[in-house]
C-alpha cells in the first residue's frame, strides 16, 4: 500500500522545501487540491525540487476548465516530473460550477466520461500523431495546429485519476480512468456494496481500453491525539467534517447503505440554518466510527491495514484539524511497515 501526503503551503516559495522534505520522509507521493490555490502551480515547484516523489491533484476541479487547457497542463507537468504527474480530476457540485467558476452543469457522469476522452483524444494527436477529431455532446476538439502541437512526450500519458461518491460517477471511473480516488466519506461497507462493484462495471464496459484494474486511493479520515485532551478535539473537529460531508445529497448513497439515510435531509435543514452544533451532535458514535479511523497514534495504522489492506492501493492521512506534523510522519512510517 502507498502512502500519500499533502502538499499544503500557503505560499509557493515554500514549495520546494516541503516537497523535498516529504520525499526524504519517505512518502510515496504528494498531492494538491482545488482549495484556496490553484492545485497545479504547487506541483511545478514540487516537480523541479523531487525526483522520486509521485505528484497528483487529488483533485482538480474538471468542470471548471476545458478538455484542452486540462491536457496541456498535465503534459507539461509530465515532461517536467518525468513522468511522475497524475492528473486527479473531480466534478464539484452544481452551485459551485455555475456560481463560483461561471460555467456550465450538466449531467455530471455523462459530461465526465466526454472530458477524460476528449482529453486522451487531444494527447493522442500529441503522442501518436492522431488526427484531432473529437465530436462529443458536451465538448469538441478538431483543430490542432503545428504550432500548437508539443509533439510526443518523451515520458508517455499522465494517469488519469476520477473522483466520485455515486455509483454513476464510480463507473465512469472504471470505464475510463486509470485510477479512482475514493471520497473521505465512506466506510468497508460502502466500498465493498457501492464503490468496488460500479468500479468493476465500468471496467467491463472499457474492454481492453485500460489496464485489467484499475488503482484505488482513499485519504482515510482519522482522529487522533497524543493525550486525551488533543483525542477529544480531534474527534470534535472529525464529527463536524462528517455532518458537514453527510448533509449532502450526492452523499446519501453512503448513508443509506447503513440504513442512516434519513440522516441526510434532518442535516441538510441545520446546513442552511446554520446550526454546525446541531449538526455534529446528529454524527452519532457508529457513524463516526464507520467512517474515521478513531484510536491512539500508535494504533491508527493496524487500524487502517486491518479494514483497508485488502480493498485499497494507496492510503492518505486525511485530519480537519491541526496536529504536529511528527505524529502524521510516524504514521506513514508505521503504515508502511504494516
Amino acid at each position: 500500500m502507498r502512502v500519500d501526503g499533502p502538499l499544503v503551503s500557503q505560499a509557493l516559495r515554500e514549495v520546494p522545501a516541503a516537497a523535498r522534505a516529504m520525499e526524504a520522509q519517505g512518502y510515496d507521493g504528494v498531492y494538491t487540491f482545488e482549495g484556496p490555490h490553484d492545485p497545479f502551480l504547487p506541483l511545478v515547484l514540487a516537480a523541479d525540487a523531487t525526483e522520486r516523489l509521485e505528484l497528483m491533484t487529488s483533485v482538480a476541479i474538471a468542470f471548471a476548465r476545458s478538455p484542452m487547457t486540462l491536457a496541456s497542463q498535465a503534459y507539461d507537468l509530465q515532461v517536467l516530473s518525468a513522468g511522475r504527474f497524475h492528473l486527479g480530476l473531480g466534478s464539484q457540485i452544481k452551485p459551485h460550477i455555475e456560481r463560483r467558476f461561471s460555467m456550465p452543469w450538466s449531467a455530471p457522469a455523462a459530461r465526465m466520461r466526454e472530458l477524460v476522452l476528449a482529453v486522451r483524444a487531444i494527447w493522442a494527436a500529441w503522442q501518436d500523431r492522431t488526427p484531432l477529431r473529437f465530436e462529443g455532446e458536451h465538448y469538441t476538439h478538431t483543430l490542432m495546429t503545428p504550432f500548437f502541437d508539443p509533439g510526443p512526450n518523451p515520458h508517455g500519458i499522465p494517469k488519469v485519476r476520477l473522483g466520485g461518491v455515486g455509483p454513476r460517477m464510480t463507473e465512469t471511473a472504471g470505464e475510463v480512468a486509470d485510477g479512482f480516488l475514493v471520497h473521505p466519506f465512506c466506510t468497508p461497507q460502502s466500498l465493498l456494496e457501492v464503490t468496488l462493484p460500479a468500479l468493476e462495471r465500468g471496467r467491463l464496459r472499457a474492454g481492453d481500453a485500460l489496464a485489467d484494474r484499475i488503482e484505488v486511493a482513499l485519504p482515510v479520515m482519522i482522529a487522533t491525539g497524543v493525550d486525551e485532551e488533543q483525542h477529544e478535539q480531534a474527534v470534535a473537529a472529525v464529527r463536524t467534517q462528517i455532518a458537514f460531508y453527510a448533509s449532502t445529497p450526492a452523499y446519501k448513497v453512503v448513508l443509506d447503505v447503513h440504513g442512516w439515510g434519513e440522516l441526510q435531509p434532518r442535516l441538510q435543514e441545520l446546513t442552511r440554518a446554520g446550526d454546525w452544533a446541531g449538526m455534529a451532535a446528529l454524527v452519532h458514535d457508529d457513524l463516526l466510527e464507520a467512517v474515521a479511523i478513531v484510536a491512539p497514534p500508535d494504533e491508527v495504522a493496524p487500524a487502517i491495514e486491518e479494514r483497508y489492506g485488502q480493498l485499497l492501493d494507496r492510503i492518505a492521512l486525511n485530519a480537519p484539524y491541526a496536529a504536529d506534523p511528527d505524529l502524521w510522519l510516524q504514521i506513514a512510517r508505521d503504515l508502511q511497515a504494516e
